[in-house]
């Protein structure tokens, strides 16, 4: 991987810890609709497995609707503020980031969602573009969102590297046809190599 100049980031578990707020507004999704609270851990275990279909392994039902987003987001911006933090040597990383690269943001998370959160934990001014789930019509892992990122730089694909914990990051760079970099202090346990913690990949990044 050379002469990379633009880097997409994953947002929850790559940049934030917010697993306690993902799952506690999943579990207040399931309590509107009369759903039992799942386990914490089960509910962070699965989040970024591309193996579950979500909708019927969270709520129980076919699809997301509407309804269920602003449940959500009822929750999660209400206590994403306070619920949530910047992994340990990410803030240092952006800012050495900033001035060598330009930064992107390719989230499943929805838009006022991100913003708040990243306005909330004071990293929103590094990134020129973010690019959320309900601006897109197929999410991550589908590689709508990098196109869209590709074609707001107009850079050539090969300086481009997607940054993720989960499958669907790896799997969204591979169906775009740029380069991706697994991290495993987030939402996975990964068996595969990945990178371990952020001073490994701030040395990774700076040597390609």
């Amino acid at each position: 991987m050379q002469n990379k100049k633009y880097i997409i980031f994953d947002m929850d578990g790559t940049l934030i810890d917010s697993s306690n707020v993902i799952a506690n507004s999943i579990n207040y999704v399931r309590e509107q609709l009369t759903l039992p609270p799942m386990e914490r851990k089960q509910i962070v275990s699965c989040i970024n497995n591309v193996n579950i279909h979500a909708p019927s392994f969270f709520y129980e039902v076919p699809e997301f609707t509407k309804e269920h987003q602003l449940w959500f987001s009822e929750y999660y911006e209400r206590y994403h503020h306070i619920d949530t933090i910047l992994y340990e040597g990410i803030e240092d990383l952006l800012e050495k980031l900033k001035k060598t690269h330009k930064l992107s943001i390719a989230t499943n998370a929805y838009k006022t969602s991100a913003k708040q959160m990243l306005e909330a934990k004071n990293i929103s001014r590094h990134f020129d573009i973010v690019m959320c789930a309900d601006e897109v019509e197929k999410p991550k892992p589908d590689k709508e969102m990098i196109e869209v990122i590709i074609d707001y730089y107009g850079g050539d694909r090969d300086e481009f590297v997607v940054i993720g914990d989960g499958e669907r990051d790896i799997m969204a760079a591979k169906n775009a046809g740029v380069d991706s970099i697994l991290v495993n202090w987030g939402f996975s346990d990964h068996k595969s190599e990945a990178i371990r913690d952020v001073d490994g990949l701030e040395s990774l990044i700076f040597s390609i």
